[in-house]
């Protein structure tokens, strides 16, 4: 059993049976179907349904020689809005099944991101017709999330924020030069982050950490597409699960200046969610690599 289906409204859902006549209701009465050859000339075949707005569980397996369809594995997802990041993504095949993991190195969160590739039938095809590596992508990234809780955000004025923006920029084309190998960037950074540190162990005596630091991403635990993070809320909407009645946050937040959208279920968020607030939690990172011919 996924532990992920909770986050799109099945928190009930504890019985096989049950779990395989919702699989079979995906592909029967599936909302998309894509369909593609791989390199071994096996048809793959994915089946989406929605079961909330935006929101559902894809079914993927590949046809046999009677054109009859094989189920491998299923995953509940979520459909992100806009665009994460314009930055190239490498994509490898997990080593059990026809499943995918992407990586995309943003300059803005500073660590490699690892995400669970949602549309995996586009690359297998451009795979398959030798197209790879397609220029010009871009990613949407989605999460879903089992817990999670609302904080208060840090309280800035007009000159604060400006003054965070700038420096981010700053550290954003810092970042971008030292990535080029120049070493006076390099040398910058390293001394900004010697003050940060000593900054930082300073005030820690006083104050809170969630006092001093606004947004985080950060991998979690030995999977490598799960994050703990902290972002700021600047998008709600609720969602219901049309089988089961539960509701559901899609929060659209801002963390490192990667703006997504995480799925939570209500009764798994501690406090109200509200624009300009932050949410905390633990996400599995999904993302949807938007082809130019897309």
């Amino acid at each position: 059993m996924h532990r992920f289906l909770r986050a799109i409204g099945f928190s009930e859902l504890n019985d096989r049976k049950k779990l395989k006549d919702i699989l079979t209701d995906v592909v029967m009465h599936s909302d998309e179907r894509a369909y593609t050859t791989n390199k071994e000339d096996i048809m793959l075949g994915e089946f989406r349904k929605n079961f909330a707005s935006g929101m559902g569980i894809a079914v993927c397996g590949e046809f046999d020689e009677e054109d009859k369809f094989i189920y491998d594995y299923y995953f509940p997802y979520l459909e992100g809005s806009g665009v994460t990041s314009y930055e190239d993504v490498s994509v490898e095949r997990h080593a059990a099944r026809e499943s995918y993991a992407g990586v995309c190195d943003d300059i803005k969160v500073g660590i490699s991101l690892i995400f669970y590739l949602r549309n995996m039938i586009p690359y297998v095809k451009a795979q398959s017709l030798g197209k790879l590596p397609v220029r010009g992508t871009s990613v949407t990234m989605s999460a879903l999330a089992l817990n999670g809780s609302v904080m208060l955000p840090i309280m800035k004025d007009e000159m604060q924020k400006e003054q965070v923006r700038k420096d981010s920029v700053n550290r954003t084309n810092l970042l971008a030069a030292a990535r080029k190998g120049d070493e006076d960037a390099i040398e910058t950074l390293t001394l900004e982050d010697m003050d940060l540190y000593t900054s930082i162990s300073r005030r820690i005596h006083k104050e809170d950490v969630f006092s001093m630091v606004d947004t985080y991403f950060m991998p979690y635990g030995v999977e490598c597409d799960q994050y703990s993070v902290l972002g700021e809320i600047v998008g709600i909407r609720l969602a219901v699960n049309h089988i089961t009645g539960e509701q559901i946050y899609v929060l659209t937040i801002c963390c490192n200046e990667l703006t997504f959208d995480v799925a939570i279920n209500i009764i798994d968020l501690f406090g109200e969610p509200k624009v300009g607030r932050r949410f905390k939690g633990v996400i599995w990172l999904q993302g949807y690599i938007n082809f130019p011919e897309d």
